[in-house]
Protein backbone atom coordinates (compact mmCIF):
# COMPACT_ATOMS: atom_id res chain seq x y z
CA UNK A 1 0.00 0.00 0.00
CA UNK A 2 1.14 3.45 -0.90
CA UNK A 3 1.79 5.69 1.50
CA UNK A 4 -1.29 8.25 2.22
CA UNK A 5 -0.66 11.84 2.71
CA UNK A 6 -2.78 11.32 5.97
CA UNK A 7 -1.71 9.26 8.80
CA UNK A 8 -3.26 8.89 12.57
CA UNK A 9 -1.09 10.58 13.87
CA UNK A 10 -1.41 13.52 11.88
CA UNK A 11 -5.43 13.45 13.21
CA UNK A 12 -4.38 13.00 16.57
CA UNK A 13 -2.29 16.31 16.33
CA UNK A 14 -5.28 17.77 15.31
CA UNK A 15 -7.38 17.02 17.58
CA UNK A 16 -5.07 18.87 19.92
CA UNK A 17 -4.81 21.75 17.95
CA UNK A 18 -8.58 22.04 17.49
CA UNK A 19 -9.30 21.36 20.81
CA UNK A 20 -9.27 24.72 22.37
CA UNK A 21 -11.63 26.15 19.98
CA UNK A 22 -13.99 22.72 18.57
CA UNK A 23 -16.59 21.27 20.46
CA UNK A 24 -16.33 17.63 21.37
CA UNK A 25 -20.05 16.79 19.89
CA UNK A 26 -22.15 14.11 21.96
CA UNK A 27 -23.30 10.82 20.42
CA UNK A 28 -26.79 10.22 20.76
CA UNK A 29 -29.05 7.17 20.25
CA UNK A 30 -32.28 6.59 19.48
CA UNK A 31 -34.49 3.72 20.65
CA UNK A 32 -37.20 3.64 18.12
CA UNK A 33 -34.98 4.62 15.02
CA UNK A 34 -33.16 1.63 16.46
CA UNK A 35 -35.82 -0.80 16.08
CA UNK A 36 -37.22 0.85 12.75
CA UNK A 37 -33.10 -0.19 11.08
CA UNK A 38 -32.51 -3.08 13.34
CA UNK A 39 -29.19 -1.81 14.37
CA UNK A 40 -27.50 -0.27 17.16
CA UNK A 41 -26.90 3.35 16.08
CA UNK A 42 -24.62 6.00 17.79
CA UNK A 43 -24.41 9.06 15.58
CA UNK A 44 -21.83 11.71 16.11
CA UNK A 45 -23.67 14.85 16.21
CA UNK A 46 -21.79 17.59 14.58
CA UNK A 47 -24.82 19.22 13.78
CA UNK A 48 -24.21 20.63 17.72
CA UNK A 49 -19.81 21.15 16.28
CA UNK A 50 -19.59 25.39 15.92
CA UNK A 51 -20.75 26.73 12.86
CA UNK A 52 -23.29 24.07 12.55
CA UNK A 53 -20.93 21.22 10.79
CA UNK A 54 -17.81 18.94 11.07
CA UNK A 55 -16.05 21.37 8.46
CA UNK A 56 -14.97 23.41 11.56
CA UNK A 57 -12.38 20.79 12.38
CA UNK A 58 -10.87 20.77 9.12
CA UNK A 59 -10.85 24.52 9.12
CA UNK A 60 -9.28 24.85 12.68
CA UNK A 61 -6.95 22.95 11.94
CA UNK A 62 -5.61 24.16 8.53
CA UNK A 63 -5.72 27.54 9.87
CA UNK A 64 -3.77 26.44 13.09
CA UNK A 65 -1.13 25.21 10.77
CA UNK A 66 -0.27 28.91 8.86
CA UNK A 67 2.47 31.07 9.62
CA UNK A 68 1.85 34.42 11.11
CA UNK A 69 2.76 36.30 7.09
CA UNK A 70 0.27 33.68 5.92
CA UNK A 71 -2.37 34.35 8.42
CA UNK A 72 -1.88 38.75 7.86
CA UNK A 73 -2.38 38.10 3.90
CA UNK A 74 -5.83 35.88 4.37
CA UNK A 75 -7.16 32.55 3.22
CA UNK A 76 -9.85 31.61 0.25
CA UNK A 77 -11.39 28.93 -0.78
CA UNK A 78 -14.75 28.07 -2.59
CA UNK A 79 -17.47 26.05 -0.90
CA UNK A 80 -21.65 26.01 -0.74
CA UNK A 81 -21.44 26.84 2.44
CA UNK A 82 -20.40 25.07 5.76
CA UNK A 83 -16.72 25.13 4.90
CA UNK A 84 -17.11 28.95 4.02
CA UNK A 85 -18.76 29.40 7.39
CA UNK A 86 -16.18 27.15 8.89
CA UNK A 87 -13.01 29.00 7.48
CA UNK A 88 -14.55 32.27 7.87
CA UNK A 89 -14.76 31.88 11.44
CA UNK A 90 -11.11 29.95 12.05
CA UNK A 91 -10.10 32.45 10.39
CA UNK A 92 -11.23 35.28 12.12
CA UNK A 93 -10.13 33.67 15.72
CA UNK A 94 -6.93 33.36 14.37
CA UNK A 95 -6.96 37.45 13.58
CA UNK A 96 -6.92 36.72 9.86
CA UNK A 97 -9.66 36.88 6.80
CA UNK A 98 -11.24 35.29 4.53
CA UNK A 99 -12.37 35.57 0.42
CA UNK A 100 -15.14 33.02 -0.29
CA UNK A 101 -16.58 31.86 -3.71
CA UNK A 102 -19.88 30.31 -3.09
CA UNK A 103 -22.28 29.37 -6.07
CA UNK A 104 -25.16 31.44 -6.88
CA UNK A 105 -27.39 28.88 -5.94
CA UNK A 106 -26.08 28.46 -2.29
CA UNK A 107 -28.80 28.53 0.16
CA UNK A 108 -29.66 31.37 2.49
CA UNK A 109 -28.76 30.26 5.20
CA UNK A 110 -25.58 29.27 4.48
CA UNK A 111 -24.65 32.49 2.57
CA UNK A 112 -26.18 34.72 5.76
CA UNK A 113 -23.53 32.67 8.20
CA UNK A 114 -20.54 33.22 6.23
CA UNK A 115 -21.29 36.85 5.96
CA UNK A 116 -21.56 36.86 9.76
CA UNK A 117 -18.54 35.53 10.49
CA UNK A 118 -16.85 38.83 8.10
CA UNK A 119 -15.64 36.97 5.15
CA UNK A 120 -15.41 38.69 1.82
CA UNK A 121 -17.82 37.02 -0.84
CA UNK A 122 -17.79 36.41 -4.43
CA UNK A 123 -21.03 34.56 -6.24
CA UNK A 124 -20.10 32.09 -9.41
CA UNK A 125 -22.01 30.13 -11.20
CA UNK A 126 -22.86 26.63 -9.84
CA UNK A 127 -20.30 24.10 -11.10
CA UNK A 128 -16.58 23.52 -10.25
CA UNK A 129 -15.39 24.63 -12.71
CA UNK A 130 -16.38 28.25 -11.94
CA UNK A 131 -15.81 27.64 -8.83
CA UNK A 132 -11.79 26.78 -9.30
CA UNK A 133 -11.81 29.18 -12.11
CA UNK A 134 -12.91 32.51 -9.82
CA UNK A 135 -11.09 31.37 -6.77
CA UNK A 136 -8.03 30.66 -8.75
CA UNK A 137 -8.21 34.42 -9.71
CA UNK A 138 -8.82 35.79 -6.43
CA UNK A 139 -5.48 33.79 -5.29
CA UNK A 140 -3.41 35.55 -8.19
CA UNK A 141 -4.91 38.67 -7.43
CA UNK A 142 -5.00 38.90 -3.74
CA UNK A 143 -2.06 36.96 -2.58
CA UNK A 144 -4.08 34.81 -0.19
CA UNK A 145 -3.15 31.11 0.98
CA UNK A 146 -5.59 28.38 -0.54
CA UNK A 147 -7.58 25.97 2.22
CA UNK A 148 -9.41 23.65 -0.28
CA UNK A 149 -13.01 22.47 1.00
CA UNK A 150 -10.99 18.85 0.94
CA UNK A 151 -8.58 17.87 -0.93
CA UNK A 152 -5.87 19.20 1.84
CA UNK A 153 -3.66 16.68 4.21
CA UNK A 154 -4.79 19.73 7.17
CA UNK A 155 -8.68 19.59 6.38
CA UNK A 156 -8.41 15.40 5.68
CA UNK A 157 -6.69 15.16 9.17
CA UNK A 158 -9.04 17.99 11.01
CA UNK A 159 -12.21 15.97 9.94
CA UNK A 160 -10.88 13.31 10.98
CA UNK A 161 -10.91 14.02 14.70
CA UNK A 162 -14.72 13.35 14.60
CA UNK A 163 -14.27 10.05 13.79
CA UNK A 164 -11.70 9.59 16.20
CA UNK A 165 -13.84 11.28 19.18
CA UNK A 166 -16.42 8.97 18.20
CA UNK A 167 -14.59 5.56 18.56
CA UNK A 168 -13.34 7.14 21.66
CA UNK A 169 -16.53 7.23 23.31
CA UNK A 170 -18.31 3.91 21.59
CA UNK A 171 -16.39 0.89 21.84
CA UNK A 172 -16.69 -2.40 19.21
CA UNK A 173 -18.23 -0.22 16.38
CA UNK A 174 -18.83 -2.51 13.64
CA UNK A 175 -19.44 -0.28 10.87
CA UNK A 176 -18.98 3.48 10.78
CA UNK A 177 -21.01 5.62 8.54
CA UNK A 178 -20.40 8.93 6.29
CA UNK A 179 -21.93 11.46 3.93
CA UNK A 180 -19.32 11.59 0.68
CA UNK A 181 -18.95 15.02 -1.30
CA UNK A 182 -15.50 16.24 -1.78
CA UNK A 183 -14.18 12.91 0.37
CA UNK A 184 -12.92 15.30 3.58
CA UNK A 185 -14.97 13.70 6.07
CA UNK A 186 -15.13 10.13 4.58
CA UNK A 187 -11.06 9.82 3.92
CA UNK A 188 -10.14 11.38 8.01
CA UNK A 189 -12.82 8.95 9.29
CA UNK A 190 -11.35 6.19 6.95
CA UNK A 191 -8.70 6.53 7.90
CA UNK A 192 -8.91 7.07 11.76
CA UNK A 193 -11.17 3.79 11.77
CA UNK A 194 -8.64 1.51 10.09
CA UNK A 195 -5.60 2.56 12.39
CA UNK A 196 -8.11 2.45 15.79
CA UNK A 197 -10.37 -0.09 14.79
CA UNK A 198 -9.16 -2.61 11.61
CA UNK A 199 -12.30 -4.54 12.15
CA UNK A 200 -14.76 -1.92 11.41
CA UNK A 201 -16.05 -1.34 7.88
CA UNK A 202 -16.24 2.47 7.01
CA UNK A 203 -19.10 3.01 4.51
CA UNK A 204 -19.87 6.10 2.66
CA UNK A 205 -23.24 7.43 1.17
CA UNK A 206 -24.06 9.84 -1.22
CA UNK A 207 -27.00 10.84 -3.54
CA UNK A 208 -28.07 8.81 -6.77
CA UNK A 209 -28.42 11.81 -8.24
CA UNK A 210 -24.25 13.06 -7.17
CA UNK A 211 -23.35 9.60 -7.30
CA UNK A 212 -19.74 10.46 -8.31
CA UNK A 213 -18.11 8.75 -5.55
CA UNK A 214 -19.88 5.58 -6.06
CA UNK A 215 -18.66 5.62 -9.95
CA UNK A 216 -15.18 6.51 -9.21
CA UNK A 217 -14.66 3.53 -6.88
CA UNK A 218 -16.06 1.41 -9.52
CA UNK A 219 -14.10 2.78 -12.09
CA UNK A 220 -11.22 2.55 -10.49
CA UNK A 221 -10.85 6.49 -11.28
CA UNK A 222 -12.16 9.39 -10.22
CA UNK A 223 -15.16 10.09 -11.77
CA UNK A 224 -16.39 14.00 -11.79
CA UNK A 225 -19.92 15.37 -11.33
CA UNK A 226 -21.20 17.31 -13.73
CA UNK A 227 -24.15 19.57 -12.25
CA UNK A 228 -25.58 17.09 -9.93
CA UNK A 229 -29.00 18.62 -9.26
CA UNK A 230 -29.85 16.89 -5.19
CA UNK A 231 -31.47 18.22 -1.99
CA UNK A 232 -27.92 17.34 -0.26
CA UNK A 233 -26.31 20.35 -1.37
CA UNK A 234 -22.81 19.88 1.22
CA UNK A 235 -22.56 16.56 -1.56
CA UNK A 236 -22.11 18.55 -4.57
CA UNK A 237 -18.76 18.68 -5.25
CA UNK A 238 -16.62 15.91 -6.98
CA UNK A 239 -13.69 13.58 -5.26
CA UNK A 240 -10.37 15.32 -5.22
CA UNK A 241 -6.96 12.95 -5.90
CA UNK A 242 -6.21 12.91 -2.24
CA UNK A 243 -8.98 12.31 -0.74
CA UNK A 244 -9.96 9.63 -3.51
CA UNK A 245 -6.89 7.30 -2.90
CA UNK A 246 -7.34 7.35 0.54
CA UNK A 247 -11.21 6.25 -0.30
CA UNK A 248 -10.50 4.16 -2.38
CA UNK A 249 -7.53 2.50 -0.21
CA UNK A 250 -9.75 2.12 2.93
CA UNK A 251 -13.35 2.92 2.80
CA UNK A 252 -15.32 -0.70 1.83
CA UNK A 253 -17.69 0.78 -0.18
CA UNK A 254 -20.11 3.66 -1.33
CA UNK A 255 -24.26 2.91 -0.80
CA UNK A 256 -26.39 6.09 -3.34
CA UNK A 257 -29.64 6.70 -1.92
CA UNK A 258 -32.93 8.46 -3.69
CA UNK A 259 -33.95 12.28 -3.02
CA UNK A 260 -37.10 10.39 -1.22
CA UNK A 261 -35.17 8.58 1.09
CA UNK A 262 -33.27 11.62 2.34
CA UNK A 263 -36.15 13.61 3.22
CA UNK A 264 -37.33 10.27 4.67
CA UNK A 265 -34.23 10.23 6.92
CA UNK A 266 -33.94 13.97 7.59
CA UNK A 267 -37.70 13.78 8.87
CA UNK A 268 -37.02 10.52 10.71
CA UNK A 269 -34.19 12.18 13.01
CA UNK A 270 -36.34 15.57 13.11
CA UNK A 271 -39.26 13.44 14.48
CA UNK A 272 -37.95 11.27 16.32
CA UNK A 273 -34.29 12.88 17.83
CA UNK A 274 -35.86 16.66 18.22
CA UNK A 275 -32.57 17.21 16.68
CA UNK A 276 -32.19 19.68 13.23
CA UNK A 277 -29.83 18.17 10.52
CA UNK A 278 -29.56 19.25 7.11
CA UNK A 279 -30.22 16.89 3.97
CA UNK A 280 -26.50 16.31 3.37
CA UNK A 281 -26.47 14.86 7.38
CA UNK A 282 -29.62 12.71 6.97
CA UNK A 283 -27.60 10.68 3.71
CA UNK A 284 -25.70 8.05 5.50
CA UNK A 285 -29.33 7.32 7.81
CA UNK A 286 -30.87 7.15 4.28
CA UNK A 287 -28.68 4.46 3.29
CA UNK A 288 -29.67 2.60 5.90
CA UNK A 289 -33.19 2.59 5.51
CA UNK A 290 -33.40 2.50 1.89
CA UNK A 291 -30.46 -0.39 1.65
CA UNK A 292 -30.19 -1.87 5.03
CA UNK A 293 -29.20 -5.14 3.14
CA UNK A 294 -26.32 -3.79 2.11
CA UNK A 295 -24.84 -2.55 5.26
CA UNK A 296 -23.44 -5.38 7.63
CA UNK A 297 -23.54 -5.28 11.25
CA UNK A 298 -25.74 -4.43 14.17
CA UNK A 299 -23.66 -1.47 15.86
CA UNK A 300 -23.36 1.13 13.46
CA UNK A 301 -21.29 4.97 14.24
CA UNK A 302 -23.36 7.49 11.89
CA UNK A 303 -21.24 11.05 11.61
CA UNK A 304 -24.76 13.28 11.50
CA UNK A 305 -22.11 15.78 9.49
CA UNK A 306 -24.27 19.18 10.07
CA UNK A 307 -27.43 20.76 10.86
CA UNK A 308 -27.23 24.25 8.69
CA UNK A 309 -31.23 24.15 7.13
CA UNK A 310 -33.11 27.16 4.99
CA UNK A 311 -36.24 26.62 7.08
CA UNK A 312 -37.95 28.55 5.12
CA UNK A 313 -37.50 25.62 2.18
CA UNK A 314 -37.95 22.29 4.48
CA UNK A 315 -38.11 19.73 1.84
CA UNK A 316 -41.28 18.10 3.11
CA UNK A 317 -42.82 21.67 3.10
CA UNK A 318 -42.62 21.84 -0.48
Amino acid sequence: MAKLCVQLEDIRAAAGRISKHAHRTPVLQSVSINRILGAELFFKCENFQKVGAFKFRGALNAIACLSEEKLKRGVATHSSGNHAAALARAAKLAGSNAHIVMPSNASTVKKAAVEGYGATITYCEPTLEARESTLNQILAREGRSLIHPYNDPRIIAGQGTAALELLEEVKDLEVVMAPVGGGGLLSGTSIAVSETLPSASVIGAEPLNADDAYRSMQSGEIEPSHSPQTLADGLLTSLGDLTFAIIKELCAGIVTVSEESIIEAMRLVWERMKIVIEPSAAVPVAALLEKRGEIPGNRVGVILSGGNVDLERLPWAR
